[in-house]
């Protein structure tokens, strides 16, 4: 199982490059991809159709992972 902070954080800084450029692709720091917890968090993320994937570890939020997380009350947004 995961920490759900891991999701979060993955979201707030999906969210931060979206804001400034939705068509931006992040390249995600080594350490992230080579993390098991942060490999399951991104694949969940792609499932749900809130992020698109254009290799392993360049991922960037979609207009409907944007939306649900501006829905959602997160204090460290």
């Amino acid at each position: 199982m995961q920490p759900p902070s891991i999701q979060t954080e993955l979201f707030v800084t999906l969210v931060r490059h979206y804001e400034h450029d939705p068509g931006e692709f992040v390249k995600l720091p080594q350490q992230t991809v080579d993390s098991s917890f942060a490999r399951v968090a991104v694949a969940e993320l792609r499932n749900e159709g809130y992020v698109e994937e254009q290799e392993r570890g360049v991922v960037r939020l979609t207009l409907r992972g944007y939306n649900v997380f501006k829905s959602k009350s997160h204090p460290a947004a």
